[in-house]
């Protein structure tokens, strides 16, 4: 019996489910899109590292210390080391390959880099055949000669290079080849760009004569992969390494498991704001349908129903709800993930959108969402329902009487509130970014909380302040909206609570970006006098570069940075590893370092200048010493002569010493190349053509590239607002949520006043005054949920830069023309949210509305 009036009661009332039902299916479609896009992406690159690992892959063992890093010149093994392997028992092959990180390729046409922009590595080796291919050619042939190269399809496609068409490879000088081969990926590609020449030529343009980078090895099955290790590394002896299979395979995950973890998680995240948001809409959307049938309920419990099953009654169609919508959402989650998929596809990650691995995860997970999600919502109206005395339902139709005074909620909601705004209060106080941190963590949840139990609280003084100028401007349409909108606060306050969480978290998201740029804009005009920044990526600038950059015109120097690793002691005994950061002299020219303690000037004499914190941590001062260890038995020992202030993030965390100082440990010729160089304008010069100049100098050199200050200032902001616009799309989600769960709360409410409308009709409303007094009180509510969320989001985001002051965000900045647009997006949303319902009221039958019971 129970069962069946659910049923009845659910499918009655489908229509007015439609809305809820959506917010589950987006919610739900958000987990199990998420779950299945990481499954298949983490099962093709497991697939991936399996299928081409070698058993085992030697190669030069990695120095602590000492040495050229990868910018300047790579590690090899020699020739004979394929030998010496080879002779190992259980080893059916050994081959030795050539494969290298640090080289650039580019159209010798238009002189335009040829690669991945996404992070991903450009590899260039020798080509050779293996069991375990990554790769293989699909048109053309392998490289035979020193001017071919293969290249990968993905890279060629993209760059529109194909057979017989120039590349050139740029290591530390210009190699012009001609394309004989296009190599496609097997499973999948992540993202590098790959070129292969024939071994010898790899070897001499490469690595600069007769070597390998690695022995790959694969065994004859006789041996396990780590009887293969032991045995490799003792026939060869010391300044050797081996990872097996299993090791390849942990490394190449580790590689991409951060990326995508990020992902995951920060979509996740986002899944559980709109779950959220959802929640306000699933209890709105229940609580009206439990004050529309108040009568039937009244009914149920005369001809002997139990409160129990009366609550049950509720919760069952909310689990019917919840069932459907996970159902509906987990078949749009696999689209989701198709759509990501192929998202990644166009930056460059190859997957196959048609292998999509859908585990049971993703069934528990979307339904446990949705039907625990809505479940709970709907718990709260049903429990509501089960308490209304059968005498006083049947006596009335409409919302039940409030039996508990505001008076708990309003306590609640201060207690709440207060002790997050205090955690807030504590957090932008505190000195250690990680104590604000956690302290801002727990007021933000407090005080989000505090605002949704307060919202109802709020609703009739706030709307009545918003809705001050409705009756003027609108005549009764406005009166009669703006009490519309104050007649039920916990209706209003619910309805806008779900919009407010998502602007407050746009608004939060706005100010800190916008302090960011702020911050660091500060910085480079406080800080920097140089004129300009020239960079190459991560293989650093090569001597062509800086020699290329001297000559050209309108310079008045140039100032070297190169970054040495090395362990640094303390007086205290204290070992850390850190990079020293060696300039040349006129650094301190181009850089006005933020001085707590001592002169930049004492660079030039030999001394170190280290950050506030690390002289805090070890007690030190000006004039002490401090040991740095280079490696290969190259110390020295170097007094303090600067502290750096903390809270400049252009420092932070660098030791600077002179180049000079450094050279007289580590000889020029075991250095790294130059990491980057800063440029100053001759005194007099028109810097713009200046700028002009260098670009000019730097033509043939695509992997490096020239920014003044307000290109650099650009290249931040670009990198901030990629991060922001991605959170807004992200928040996009939680945002549409919310407006379907205004649309569904007029939609409701005008059903519920159906023969209050019948019978303003009557009295002369006309259908026209009838359709703005919906569309302006779906404007108040917009109002209202978006003046808490800006309240809100500036609190978090004025807090949360005050937490990472000391970490460099020591400039706050207020998005005021974000805000003023949020504000009026909220007009908009209002607006449009009650297209819908005001134009099914608008086509009400006055008499039958009026005949409504």
């Amino acid at each position: 019996m129970l069962l069946k009036t659910s049923l009845r009661s659910f499918f009655a009332h489908k229509g007015r489910m439609a809305l809820s039902l959506v917010a589950v299916v987006l919610s739900v479609a958000f987990v199990s899109g998420t779950l299945v896009f990481s499954n298949t992406a983490t099962s093709t690159f497991d697939s991936l590292f399996a299928s081409t690992a070698s058993d085992l892959s030697v190669g030069p063992a990695k120095p602590e210390l000492g040495g050229k890093d990868s910018r300047a010149k790579t590690r090899t093994v020699a020739v004979d080391s394929v030998r010496k392997v080879a002779a190992v028992p259980g080893v059916r092959t050994a081959i030795g390959q050539v494969a290298v990180e640090n080289a650039t390729l580019a159209d010798p046409a238009t002189l335009k880099r040829v690669g991945p922009t996404t992070g991903a590595p450009t590899i260039v080796g020798n080509w050779v055949d293996t069991p375990r291919s990554p790769v293989e050619i699909t048109s053309g042939h392998a490289p035979q000669g020193p001017d071919q190269v293969v290249l990968d399809a993905d890279t060629a496609k993209k760059a529109k290079l194909g057979l017989g068409g120039k590349l050139r490879l740029i290591v530390n000088d210009n190699h012009d080849f001609t394309i004989v081969g296009i190599a496609a990926f097997k499973t999948t590609n992540p993202g590098a760009a790959l070129a292969f020449l024939d071994t010898a030529t790899a070897q001499s343009v490469l690595l600069g004569g007769p070597a390998f980078t690695s022995v790959e090895v694969y065994g004859d099955g006789s041996r396990s992969d780590e009887q293969l290790k032991s045995d490799a590394l003792a026939g060869l002896g010391a300044g050797f390494e081996a990872k097996t299979a299993a090791e390849q395979k942990a490394d190449g995950q580790k590689s991409v498991g951060s990326f995508l973890d990020f992902m995951k998680y920060a979509m996740l995240g986002f899944a559980g704001i709109s779950l959220l948001v959802g929640g306000f809409l699933i209890i709105n959307t229940f609580s009206m349908l439990v004050a529309q049938r108040t009568r039937e309920i009244g009914l149920l419990r005369a001809v002997g129903g139990s409160r129990g099953q009366v609550n049950r009654s509720v919760l069952v169609e909310a689990l019917l709800l919840g069932l459907v919508g996970s159902t509906i959402g987990i078949a749009a989650g696999l689209g989701l993930a198709v759509g990501l998929i192929q998202l990644m596809n166009a930056i460059g990650m190859h997957l196959d959108a048609s292998d999509l691995k859908i585990g049971a995860d993703v069934f528990v997970a979307g339904y446990a969402v949705g039907v625990v999600i809505t479940v709970l919502a709907a718990w709260i109206p049903a429990r509501r329902a089960s308490r209304i005395a059968p005498i006083a339902a049947l006596r009335d139709h409409g919302t039940p009487a409030e039996a508990r005074s505001n008076t708990v909620r309003a306590i609640i909601g201060l207690v709440l509130t207060a002790g997050g705004g205090g955690l807030l209060v504590l957090a932008a106080k505190a000195e250690k970014a990680a104590t604000g941190g956690q302290f801002i963590g727990l007021g933000v949840l407090l005080t989000l909380v505090g605002f949704v139990v307060l919202g109802p609280l709020l609703a009739t003084t706030v709307v009545r302040v918003l809705g001050a100028l409705l009756p003027a401007l609108f005549g009764p349409s406005g009166t009669l909206a703006q009490r519309n909108a104050m007649r039920n606060p916990r209706r209003t306050g619910a309805t806008a609570a779900a919009l407010m969480i998502g602007l407050a978290l746009v608004i939060g998201a706005s100010v800190f970006t916008s302090s960011v740029i702020k911050s660091t804009n500060d910085q480079i005009d406080r800080s920097v006098g140089a004129d300009y920044i020239i960079s190459a990526g991560e293989n650093g600038v090569s001597a062509e570069i800086v020699a290329a950059v001297r000559q050209a015109p309108g310079l008045d120097h140039i100032t070297e940075q190169k970054s040495l690793p090395a362990y640094i002691t303390a007086p205290d005994g204290k070992t850390e590893k850190n990079e020293i950061s060696a300039v040349t002299a006129r650094f301190t020219e181009d850089f006005r370092l933020p001085v707590k303690e001592g002169s930049p000037d004492s660079l030039k004499q030999g001394a170190v200048a280290i950050g506030e914190d690390y002289a805090k941590d070890h007690g030190l001062k000006v004039g002490d010493p401090i040991k740095v260890d280079y490696g290969d038995g190259r110390v020295q020992s170097l007094p303090v002569g600067v502290v750096m202030t903390k809270g400049n993030s252009l420092f932070d965390g660098n030791t600077f010493a002179s180049l000079d100082t450094v050279t007289k440990a580590v000889p020029a010729a075991d250095q790294p190349v130059d990491s980057i160089l800063f440029g100053k304008a001759a005194a007099g010069a028109d810097v713009a053509r200046t700028l002009t100049g260098l670009e000019d100098a730097l033509k043939q050199y695509p992997q490096a590239s020239v920014r003044d200050q307000a290109g650099y200032k650009d290249l931040v902001q670009e990198q901030v607002n990629t991060l922001l616009y991605m959170i807004y799309g992200l928040l996009g989600l939680a945002i549409v949520v919310a407006v379907l769960g205004v649309v569904n709360t007029l939609a409701l409410s005008v059903v519920e006043r159906t023969r209050e409308i019948g019978l303003l009709r009557a009295i002369g409303l006309s259908r026209r005054q009838l359709r703005r007094m919906i569309r302006l009180e779906s404007v108040v509510i917009a109002l209202f949920g978006a003046v808490l969320g800006t309240a809100l989001g500036l609190a978090w985001g004025i807090t949360g830069q005050q937490v990472l002051r000391s970490q460099g965000l020591e400039t706050l900045a207020v998005p005021t023309t974000t805000i003023l647009l949020t504000l009026g997006a909220s007009v908009v949303i209002g607006l449009l949210a009650a297209l819908v319902p005001a134009f099914r009221a608008g086509r009400m039958n006055v008499l039958a509305a009026i005949a409504t019971d």
